[in-house]
């Protein structure tokens, strides 16, 4: 087009110094007028293929785009693409801060610098996230309303929080643990390490994990990092987040957004209201126990998926991070769990009714197990522990029913002191209280309990 101008301004010239031939010499006007009467009928030729070329090309780029990003209905997947690659042009156009520079980028259309922040995060904070995988008992019903229990793998993420002597620890969502055996730890190259529960926290959705030192390899250790937990306090609406988990079970992915509001009130199926960021950074099964960065770097809210409508885009939740600091630590300080010997295991010798939140609605109680009866001659018997009590927790293990009283007592010698956080009536209302109980052996008492 420009070579094809530039020609007719040349035919416009030479036009223009035939006239002025014309008036040194008029014998010339008939070749001089010839041309420039033909250049104004290539000059509106020109024109008019430009238009229409025009016209189809941009109809045909159009068409190219739409056909480019229209969903594929049936697949998720190109569905989840097509969404992270809106966010990602989302953050290009809000202002960011460079983690490298530490200078904010003022200018809302530079692409480029937008991108890079992104990519200088995430490079920074996937090293201290993690996958981590079990497998998780379904309870269900059969054809004929028969109870069968099969296996099935599970997915979640996590992050390195800290360490001690002996393990690296690591925080996740207390749904992605919980009713899980066979939990393993995956780092970012790749190595997957068998990991034992320390501690979980079903009020606030807050479990910490552990991993061996001795089963890390030094090429892994070198590769990993520990995370800084920062202020969740002090973040603003429309702030930029980066969101890093398994997604979906398929290995670390990371996503972009902004905080989209603060002290949002998400309720539970079980009916627990819980105060959480919001977020238009995708978080999907599988990102729940992961991690939301702010441009700085630092944790300020944990992922979790279970709080995310699959009905409604754009609205993904996550812990703050400033509200669950003083849980994690006390997780993190308890005693790592691994199963002690079937023989040795210890028992409390109650026999108890789960109170369920449909039940604790309609009657007014606390969550948790209720005492019935205490077996006499059990070790119940001989403490504090008394018959109406409600069990909430067991050493600061959430407990919500007599399977989970049950799972936690295999952790538990006979002959230890375990510490039980109950909730007694007294007059009209519950009083919380904590009682201290010596376990007898499990295997002196036909009651598994």
């Amino acid at each position: 087009m420009y070579s094809s101008g530039s020609a007719a301004n040349r035919r416009y010239t030479d036009g223009y110094e035939g006239n002025a031939a014309y008036l040194r010499n008029p014998n010339n006007y008939k070749r001089s007028g010839g041309k420039k009467g033909g250049f104004v009928k290539k000059v509106a030729v020109i024109t008019a293929s430009a238009v229409l070329f025009g016209t189809v090309a941009g109809g045909t780029m159009v068409a190219v785009n739409r056909y480019a990003y229209k969903p594929d209905i049936g697949s998720s997947a190109l569905q989840e693409q097509a969404r992270q690659t809106e966010q990602t042009s989302k953050i290009a156009s809000i202002q960011t801060k460079d983690s490298v520079s530490g200078n904010t980028n003022a200018d809302s259309g530079s692409v480029q610098r937008a991108s890079n922040g992104i990519e200088a995060i995430a490079e920074r904070s996937m090293p201290f996230v993690v996958a981590i995988n079990g497998t998780t008992k379904i309870d269900a019903s059969g054809w004929f309303g028969e109870r069968q229990i099969y296996e099935t793998p599970s997915s979640g993420s996590g992050i390195i929080i800290g360490q001690n002597d002996e393990e690296y620890l690591i925080v996740t969502n207390n749904h992605v643990i919980d009713d899980t055996s066979k939990l393993s730890v995956v780092f970012i190259d790749g190595q997957e390490v068998s990991a034992n529960i320390k501690g979980g926290d079903a009020d606030s959705d807050i479990a910490v994990i552990a991993v061996k030192k001795s089963d890390v390899k030094q090429d892994t250790v070198d590769k990993i990092s520990i995370a800084n937990l920062g202020d969740s306090g002090s973040i603003k609406v429309g702030q930029s987040v980066v969101a890093i988990g398994n997604a979906l079970g398929y290995g670390q992915s990371v996503t972009a957004g902004i905080v989209s509001a603060l002290n949002r009130e998400v309720q539970t199926k079980d009916g627990v209201k819980k105060s959480l960021l919001q977020t238009d950074a995708a978080i999907n099964p599988g990102n729940s126990g992961g991690a939301l960065i702010n441009m700085d770097g630092d944790v300020i809210g944990i992922n979790s998926a279970k709080y995310s409508s699959t009905e409604v885009e754009g609205m993904g939740y996550a812990i703050p991070i400033s509200d669950v600091k003083g849980i994690i630590d006390e997780l993190s300080n308890q005693q790592t769990k691994t199963e002690v010997e079937e023989s040795k295991q210890g028992y409390l010798g109650i026999r108890g009714q789960n109170i369920d939140s449909d039940m604790a609605q309609a009657y007014d109680m606390p969550r948790g197990v209720y005492v019935y009866k205490i077996l006499e001659g059990g070790a119940a018997a001989n403490s504090q522990l008394r018959e109406k009590d409600i069990i909430t927790k067991i050493n600061a293990q959430t407990i919500r029913s007599m399977d989970d009283l049950k799972k936690q007592l295999t952790y538990y010698s006979g002959g230890e002191e375990v510490k039980l956080t109950i909730q007694r009536l007294e007059g009209s209302e519950y009083k919380e209280m904590q009682v201290t109980v010596k376990l007898g052996f499990r295997k002196d008492t036909e009651v598994n309990n």
